[in-house]
Formats: structure tokens, C-alpha cells, sequence
């Protein structure tokens, strides 16, 4: 996998909207954020327009996000929210310039369908927070951002789960946010599960919902073939009379596999959201005093 370069002070970024439709006070606070970590930002020309739910029409999402994908200036793409809205432009755009000078794209939610594509197209990209969610999001978490797009990579140290599975494994980190793995599963856009490490976390889902995506997805029996799963947060859920909860229903179903699991990654849609280099080489332990993380550099 082909990591972009890290940023530099007084390198150009991109805000634009690819999918959901957001405030344009939200883009606001993140400017302030960006400009203090010695960036240069630059909004996409409709990234605060709405067309009913989406930022715009599709023609517009897919002007703004060629023109970041395109611009050699540009050094980062920060998608400024999820929500629904990338599925139907992914195909759509031209990615021939942006594999010849790759740069980071980072978002999570709906933004794993962009996180999926660059990992067929073998380039890391960054599962992390977005606009949106700048104000909420603990200042660690933003630090962490910031030092991972500037070349400072530094290891998890994750607390213990009584869900985790032992042992050590190295392997490519993919994945994101459940739902959408599970719409893209089959199709042109779905990332490697071949001997891979995945990630996994999910919001507002009803649990029997979630329970039906991982039986679905064990079915084609995509998760026999994994090195190491990590479990995020799955957060306001619904439907509690399933009986089971999120946790307990993925301790179910990764049951059966050997290879190691690590429950309570601080990322997703909560203010604990870590970033994550996905389509990076990972090591990962996990022992009874708690789970280490590192990324190859």
C-alpha cells in the first residue's frame, strides 16, 4: 500500500462534502482548527450547498471532491461530514491524476465507501474525525490527527476487554464504519479481507440489525479469511430488546476464529475518536494486560 506524504506547515487542504449536507458554522471551527496547525485551507466551492439531505447535487459533490482528488496543491482532503451520499458518486469520479500523486483522504461514517475504493486502488487513507464533529471530539483525539498527518506516528496502548482474543498478529488494517461494509460487500468497492486486520464500529443501528450484517457477512465467509478484527464503538443503538448487546452480539460471532480481537478501540462515532491509518501495515498484540497497536512507518 502506498502511503501519501505527511504535511508540511503552510501546505494547502481541502474541505469538501460528498455526502450529507452540513453547516456551514461547522466548516467555520474547523478552518480555526486547521489554520492553527499551520495549514492552508481551502473550501470546496458547494461544500455548505444543500439539495435535500445531500451537500449539493451529485454533479456539484463530484466537482468538488475531483477538484481536491485533482489540484496538485492540495496536500489532504478533509471530507467535512458523513451521513449518506458517497455511494453514489464514488464510481463516478476520475482517479487517475490523484493515483499518480496521492494524498490523505480523511473522514469516517459514510466516508468508509471513499476509504474502501482507495484500499482497491492500494493507497492508505486516514479513519478519523471530520468537521462535523471537530467541536465534539476530545483534543486528544484531534492531536493525535494532527501528529499522524505531520509524520508523528505513535502507538495505541488499549485497556483490557474480557471479549479479547490473545495473541499477535501483523497484517493491513482495513474497514470502517459496519453498515457500510455491509452495502459494499460483493461489489467493485469492497476492501481486502484476505488476510487482513478489520476494523469495525456502527451508530444508531438497531442490534438485530447489526446482528443480521455480521451473520450476513460471515456467510460468505469473508471473516474465516481475516488475520485480526478491531472492535470501535457502536454507539446510540436501538431496538435494546434484543437481548444481546453490541459487544456481546460480535463476541458471538467472532467466536469460532483464533486469530486476535481487540474490543474498545476509542473510534467512531463517539467523542473518543482516534484516528486510524487504514490500508497500513499493523501489529497487533493482544494480551491480558490490554492490547498495543503500532503502524509501520
Amino acid at each position: 500500500m502506498f502511503r501519501p506524504s505527511y504535511l508540511q506547515p503552510g501546505d494547502k487542504v481541502a474541505l469538501v462534502s460528498p455526502a450529507g449536507a452540513i453547516e456551514s458554522s461547522y466548516i467555520g471551527h474547523a478552518l480555526g482548527i486547521l489554520r492553527s496547525w499551520g495549514l492552508e485551507p481551502l473550501v470546496g466551492p458547494h461544500a455548505a450547498a444543500r439539495q435535500g439531505y445531500f451537500a449539493g447535487t451529485d454533479a456539484e459533490r463530484i466537482h468538488d471532491m475531483q477538484w481536491a482528488l485533482d489540484d496538485e496543491e492540495i496536500r489532504a482532503i478533509f471530507c467535512t461530514r458523513g451521513g449518506y451520499g458517497s455511494l453514489r458518486i464514488v464510481e463516478q469520479l476520475d482517479y487517475s491524476v490523484f493515483q499518480g500523486a496521492p494524498k490523505w483522504v480523511i473522514g469516517f461514517s459514510d466516508i468508509t465507501v471513499f476509504h474502501s475504493k482507495l484500499n482497491t486502488l492500494g493507497i492508505e487513507s486516514i479513519h478519523a474525525p471530520m468537521p462535523k464533529s471537530f467541536r465534539d471530539t476530545h483534543p486528544e483525539a484531534l492531536q493525535r490527527l494532527k501528529d499522524f498527518l505531520f509524520g508523528k506516528i505513535s502507538a495505541y496502548h488499549i485497556a483490557p476487554h474480557p471479549f479479547n482474543h490473545l495473541g499477535v498478529v501483523k497484517a493491513e488494517l482495513t474497514g470502517g464504519n459496519l453498515t457500510l461494509l455491509h452495502c459494499m460487500h460483493s461489489s467493485v468497492l469492497e476492501c481486502k479481507h484476505q488476510s487482513a486486520v478489520l476494523f469495525i464500529e456502527d451508530v444508531g443501528e438497531n442490534l438485530y440489525a447489526v446482528d443480521r450484517m455480521l451473520q450476513s457477512l460471515k456467510l460468505t465467509d469473508k471473516f474465516s479469511k481475516l488475520q485480526g478484527l478491531i472492535v470501535g464503538s457502536f454507539t446510540e443503538m436501538k431496538g435494546l430488546n434484543f437481548g444481546k448487546d453490541a459487544y456481546e452480539i460480535v463476541q458471538e460471532i467472532f467466536e469460532d476464529y483464533s486469530y486476535p480481537v481487540c474490543f474498545g478501540f476509542p473510534a467512531g462515532h463517539a467523542a473518543e475518536n482516534y484516528p486510524l491509518i487504514l490500508g497500513s501495515t499493523v501489529e497487533m498484540e493482544v494480551e491480558g494486560t490490554g492490547t498495543t497497536i503500532r503502524f509501520s512507518e
